[in-house]
């Protein structure tokens, strides 16, 4: 790996799987719709986003508003058996259910509609076969914890066996995000430990049969950056691959924390790349094998396409709720313009630290937003032809500086990182709320980027630019994000 990541902003807990001469990887998505996006590549270092699995916001079934922004989607695990893609999944409110289950013949879909298997309560559910072609589910169980494992017809999800606990870490907290890979006449059982922050890292065990027992790497965790100056920390929830030509490599997940002390995390959790070489049949991390490119995710989206991007996405709702025509998005009804806690709300991913977002709208109230979740966020509101700074964190809700709209306005959020001096107390950014006319930016409002940080907000995502309408129905004729 190196600093750069090859899928920037929020994408956690990588799975990936090898598809003939093409790779696939799926991550979390939490609250977001649809849910469990799929990208490609050819190379593993640039990816194209494909389809999601998940596309029905009832089964992701997240709470409305901030309580349930990291409920949703948790940990995938996608593979490619048979001809077929297999993704298993947790949805989080609906754990008692057990783990659910979809697969399609194609990354693009159509996904079969999910599954459960019952009575396997927990999360970070994994699929194998094994040599007679039984399909073995394994995930972190509750009681009692550890990681555990039930044979399972996967069309159906009838448990077709005993389950059992097949490892139970090494001591380490939260044993999680297993992932059974072969290699030859071994099978690596690689986990998640020590919980997904700073203390994060990558453990894994051995057998000579998918069911165990399992034997411990000696040096456990065998991959993590706890306690070291490393750009990029919290690694884990690790996945395995072989590539075309007999090598391997590991996907998994890290954050690149910027500002003072203690650091704070803005884009998410995001998936990075590393070589892996074999020593003694345990597998070697090689950081620095594969050149990943400064990926540019800049766009700009005048909905002419009849249909949206598969970029944009919304808390516990489908995208498709907010139409496209006539090269113009409509908004449904939103939220009342005093009301603090997002609604309705449309987005796309924040991928670099240094950006800027514009919106012109063409009919109607509306707020562009940075945000975190329905309680976290900062935005430009535009209400009665007035654009409005607003910053809201939790139960603080402040209007910040306001201007009239001209024609050829648009609203506007800037985004610079920062760099600390030493001894100096700073956020991982600044951001300018404000309205561009012409080739100027009326600053309204500058804000210390820490309180959208998963520090100070909390939670398992990261950040998005988010559209709403506020009161009536509204109508946005073009957005854009550039990164500088």
């Amino acid at each position: 790996m190196t600093d750069r990541p090859i899928l920037p902003g929020f994408h956690p807990d990588p799975s990936i799987c090898r598809a003939g001469e093409e790779y696939l990887i799926a991550t979390s998505t939490f609250e977001y719709a649809p849910g469990v996006p799929i990208h490609r590549s050819a190379d593993l270092v640039t990816w194209e986003l494909v389809g999601h699995a998940l596309p029905d916001p009832v089964v992701i079934n997240a709470a409305p508003g901030a309580e349930g922004a990291s409920q949703g989607i948790f940990a995938p695990t996608l593979r490619h058996h048979d001809g077929l893609l297999w993704m298993t999944t947790t949805s989080i409110r609906d754990v008692g259910a057990g783990q659910l289950i979809t697969h399609a013949e194609r990354p693009e879909g159509p996904w079969s509609a999910p599954i459960r298997v019952p009575g396997t309560v927990g999360i970070d559910p994994a699929l194998a076969w094994d040599d007679d072609g039984t399909c073995l589910l394994t995930w972190r169980g509750f009681a009692p914890p550890g990681i555990h494992q039930v044979p399972i017809d996967p069309r159906t999800g009838e448990r077709l066996g005993e389950e059992s606990v097949v490892w139970q870490g090494t001591g380490l907290a939260d044993t999680e995000g297993p992932h059974l890979v072969r290699r030859g006449d071994w099978w690596y059982l690689i986990v998640a430990e020590g919980g997904t922050h700073l203390g994060h890292g990558v453990s894994v065990a051995r057998s000579r049969s998918p069911r165990g027992p399992f034997e411990a790497h000696p040096s456990n965790p065998f991959f993590s950056h706890r306690s070291t100056p490393h750009p990029v920390q919290a690694v884990g929830h690790a996945d395995l691959v072989e590539l075309a030509d007999g090598s391997w490599a590991m996907v998994h997940l890290g954050i690149r924390q910027t500002g003072s002390h203690p650091g704070f995390h803005v884009l998410g959790r995001e998936t990075f790349l590393a070589g892996v070489e074999w020593v003694d049949d345990w597998p070697v991390i090689v950081e620095h094998r594969f050149d990943v490119p400064t990926r540019d995710g800049s766009f700009r989206d005048d909905f002419q396409a009849g249909a949206l991007d598969p970029r944009w996405v919304a808390p516990s709702t489908a995208p498709d709720m907010f139409a496209s025509a006539d090269g113009v998005l409509l908004l449904e009804d939103g939220r009342e313009p005093g009301v603090a806690e997002q609604g309705s709300v449309l987005c796309a991913r924040v991928a670099a630290w240094d950006w800027d977002a514009r919106a012109r709208v063409a009919h109607g109230d509306v707020c562009l937003s940075v945000r975190i979740d329905a309680s976290h966020w900062y935005g430009v509101e535009l209400v009665g032809g007035i654009a409005r700074a607003r910053a809201v964190s939790a139960p603080f809700d402040q209007v910040l500086g306001e201007v009239a709209l001209v024609p050829g306005d648009t609203l506007a959020i800037r985004a610079r990182a920062v760099v600390p001096a030493l001894g100096e107390s700073a956020g991982p950014d600044k951001v300018f709320l404000g309205v561009r006319r012409g080739d100027v930016l009326l600053e309204l409002a500058t804000l210390d980027g820490r309180y959208l940080s998963t520090e100070l907000a909390g939670g398992f995502t990261g950040r998005m630019i988010g559209l709403e309408a506020l009161s009536g129905a509204a109508s946005i004729e073009w957005v854009s994000y550039q990164e500088v």
